[in-house]
C-alpha cells in the first residue's frame, strides 16, 4: 500500500518516527519532574497539564480543520511541540528547570495536540480512497502498537544515558522530522480556497452542525458512549490499579512490563487482523471486539500467574485494536468529508477529556472497596456497555465500503446511510 499512495506513505514515515517519540515522552516526562525535585502530586499535577487542553481545545481543533488545511493545522501543532520539548529538554539539561516550568510547557503541549488528532483523522480520506482507509488505519494502528513495546524500552535507555533532558531532546527532533513531511504533503480534493469554502461562517454555528452530524446518527453518538465508558472505567484499570497490584503481588515494575508488553503485542496483531479484515457489517465486530477489550480490569485482578495475565492481556490488545481501526474507518467512510474532523473532536473530547475523571476516581474508590472488587466492578460495568452495542441497528446494519466488504477495487464512492437511521 505505502507504494501506491505516496502521500499516504510520506504521512506514515512521518508520523512512525513521532510515535517512538510520543512514547519516549510518556516516560521521560515523569521523571523530569521528578529530576528537579517534585513529589508524587507534582507528577500528576504536570501529566495532568497535558491533558486539561484536551477538554479546552478539542472542539475548537475540530472547527478549524473543517475550516483550514488540516495537513497545515498538523504541520503548527508539530512545530509547535518541537518547540516545547525543545525548550523542556535545555531547561533540563542546563540545570535550571522549575516544575512550573514544566507545567507550562506541558499546557502548550496539550493545546498543540488537541488541534492535531482532529485534523489528523480528518485529513485520511484526504490522503486515500475509501477503499483503502481501513487498510490505512491498520498500518497507522500498527505504528501505535509497535510503539507499545519500542518506545519504553527506547526511553528507558535514553533516560538512563542522557537523562530526561536528553530524552526529550530526542522527541523533539522526531516533531521536527514529523513537520518535515507534512510539509511535502499535497491532499488530493482540498486546497485552501475550498477548505474556506466549507459549510457555515461563524465558529459556533460549525460547531452545532458537527454535533448534528453526532446526534443523527445513532450509530456514532452510541459508539461515543461505549468509546466513553471504555476511557473512563476501563483504562484506570491499566494506569492506576494495575501498577498498584503489580507492586504489591508481581514484583513490582518487571511484572507489570511483561503485562503491558502482552497487550502491546496483541495490539500489533490485531492491527494486522484489520488490515485484511473484509466484513460487509464492521460495526458489529467492533461492538463484540470492544466488549472482549473492555475484560482488562477483571484480567489483572484474577490472580492468575503473571504470564497467564500477559497472554490474556494480549488477546484484549487484539480486541481494542480492531475495535479502533474499524470505529476510525467508519467515521471517515460515513461522515461527510467537510464535517468529519467536528465530529472526531466529539470523539476526543469525550474520550481523552473524561479519561482523567476515571483516573482521578479509581484510588479513592478502590481504597474503599479494596482493588480487586473495583477491578471486578469494572468489568461489569464496562462489558455489558460495549455488548450493547450489538442491540443498536444501526451499529449492526452500518455497511463497510463496498470494495472493503467484497475485496473489489478502487471505487471511493462513500455509502453514507440515511441520516438518523436506526
Amino acid at each position: 500500500m505505502l507504494r501506491d499512495e505516496p502521500q499516504f506513505a510520506r504521512l506514515f514515515i512521518g508520523q512512525s518516527l513521532s510515535v517512538v517519540g510520543d512514547r519516549v515522552s510518556f516516560i521521560a516526562v515523569p521523571f523530569a519532574a521528578l529530576s528537579v525535585g517534585g513529589s508524587a502530586s507534582d507528577v500528576g499535577l504536570v501529566a495532568a497539564a497535558s491533558l486539561v487542553p484536551t477538554l479546552l481545545f478539542s472542539l475548537v481543533g475540530g472547527v478549524w480543520a473543517d475550516r483550514f488545511p488540516r495537513h497545515r493545522i498538523m504541520l503548527a501543532s508539530d512545530l509547535v511541540r518541537f518547540a516545547v520539548q525543545g525548550l523542556a529538554a535545555v531547561l533540563l539539561l542546563t540545570g535550571v528547570a522549575e516544575i512550573r516550568h514544566l507545567v507550562l510547557l506541558m499546557i502548550v503541549f496539550g493545546t498543540a495536540d488537541a488541534f492535531f488528532m482532529p485534523a489528523a483523522t480528518g485529513l485520511m480520506p484526504l490522503l486515500v480512497g475509501a477503499d483503502r482507509l481501513r487498510e490505512a488505519n491498520a498500518l497507522r494502528g500498527f505504528v501505535q502498537s509497535a510503539g507499545l513495546v519500542v518506545g519504553p524500552a527506547v526511553a528507558g535507555i535514553l533516560v538512563a544515558v542522557a537523562g530526561p533532558g536528553g530524552a526529550l531532546a530526542v522527541d523533539s527532533l522526531t516533531f521536527a522530522v514529523s513537520a518535515a513531511f507534512l510539509a511535502r504533503l499535497t491532499p488530493r480534493g482540498m486546497t485552501p480556497e475550498a477548505t474556506r469554502a466549507a459549510p457555515g461562517g461563524r465558529f459556533f454555528k460549525e460547531l452545532r452542525a458537527g454535533w448534528t452530524q453526532v446526534r443523527n446518527r445513532t450509530w456514532v453518538w452510541s459508539g461515543l458512549a461505549a468509546i466513553s465508558v471504555y476511557h473512563v472505567v476501563v483504562l484506570p484499570s491499566v494506569f492506576v490499579l494495575g501498577p498498584v497490584l503489580a507492586e504489591r503481588e508481581w514484583g513490582g515494575a518487571a511484572g507489570w512490563s511483561i503485562v503491558t508488553a502482552g497487550f502491546g503485542i496483541g495490539s500489533i496483531v490485531g492491527d494486522v487482523c484489520a488490515y485484511r479484515l473484509k466484513v460487509r457489517h464492521p460495526m458489529a465486530l467492533a461492538a463484540a471486539a470492544l466488549a472482549v477489550g473492555s475484560c482488562q480490569a477483571v484480567i489483572i485482578g484474577s490472580g492468575a500467574p503473571v504470564a497467564v495475565i500477559a497472554l490474556l492481556e494480549a488477546v484484549t490488545g487484539v480486541g481494542v485494536s480492531l475495535f479502533f481501526v474499524i470505529w476510525e474507518t467508519a467515521l471517515q467512510t460515513h461522515i461527510p468529508e467537510t464535517a468529519l474532523s467536528r465530529v472526531s473532536s466529539y470523539d476526543y473530547l469525550l474520550s481523552t477529556g473524561l479519561m482523567p475523571l476515571g483516573l482521578a476516581l479509581a484510588g479513592p474508590v478502590s481504597d474503599s472497596l479494596g482493588v480487586r472488587p473495583t477491578l471486578y466492578a469494572m468489568t461489569v460495568i464496562a462489558v455489558p456497555a460495549s455488548l450493547a452495542l450489538l442491540f443498536v441497528p444501526a451499529v449492526r446494519r452500518l455497511p463497510a465500503p463496498a470494495s472493503a466488504a467484497t475485496g473489489g477495487g478502487g471505487d471511493s464512492v462513500r455509502t453514507t446511510p440515511e441520516v438518523g437511521a436506526a
